[in-house]
């Protein structure tokens, strides 16, 4: 079973989204937080595997709470994020906060099972929007020097490491980068924590948006 906490302000949703992944099978529903200020206790007490945040919470908002979460490395819980809102700005805010995943709220029943599964098994689960939003931001370029700061940064990566991280930037899952580089499904993800690790990162979210800020620098 795939253990998830809810974090939302609004109880009629947290109902609505118990009830929804109820319904999935293999997903169970273990906490509930009313703001972002009870989200790390309630991690701490439930050990979610999944944590679906609102962005716009009293007390502490969803942002604040996913990067209070990200603090705690590798043991802290992939977060979604699921919201009303769909600005670009607010997608890539999110990303680098440590979030995994950014989905809206009225998105299809099916597309927040699938993101609570892909997020469980550490793969990024973003709605068509907010994948748009993070491919225009790359777009953009690095400006003020971002470019040139992501580049120096991944110089500490070692090569199958930079090429992992290249491969992520693409949006390949790990059986895809292995295929494409001769490598086992356990040695990319060997790869991908150590680079992780190196950079500071929390997931390969974060480590798309580095890899896409660096190849500005050489366009």
């Amino acid at each position: 079973m795939i253990r998830v906490l809810l974090a939302d302000d609004d109880p009629l949703v947290r109902t609505g989204l118990r009830l929804l992944l109820r319904g999935a099978g293999d997903i169970e529903v273990v906490g509930e937080a009313a703001n972002g200020a009870e989200v790390g206790d309630a991690a701490r007490r439930h050990s979610p595997d999944v944590v679906l945040m609102d962005l716009r919470m009293p007390v502490l908002d969803g942002l604040a709470a996913t990067r209070a979460l990200a603090r705690g490395g590798a043991d802290a819980p992939p977060v979604i994020v699921l919201t009303t809102f769909d600005e670009p700005g607010l997608v890539v805010s999110a990303m680098r906060a440590g979030a995994a995943g950014y989905l809206l709220k009225h998105a299809e029943p099916a597309e927040i099972v699938a993101a609570v599964r892909l997020a469980a098994r550490g793969e990024p689960a973003l709605s068509p929007a907010a994948a748009r939003a993070l491919m225009a931001h790359a777009a953009a370029g690095g400006g003020d020097g971002r470019a040139e700061r992501a580049r120096r940064r991944l110089a500490l990566l070692s090569d199958r490491e930079r090429a992992v991280a290249e491969a992520v930037a693409e949006s390949l899952s790990n059986s895809e980068i292995g295929a494409r580089l001769h490598l086992s499904v356990g040695t990319v993800k060997a790869h991908l924590s150590s680079a992780l690790t190196k950079l500071g990162l929390d997931n390969r979210v974060q480590l798309a948006l580095l890899a896409h800020d660096a190849r500005s620098a050489r366009s």
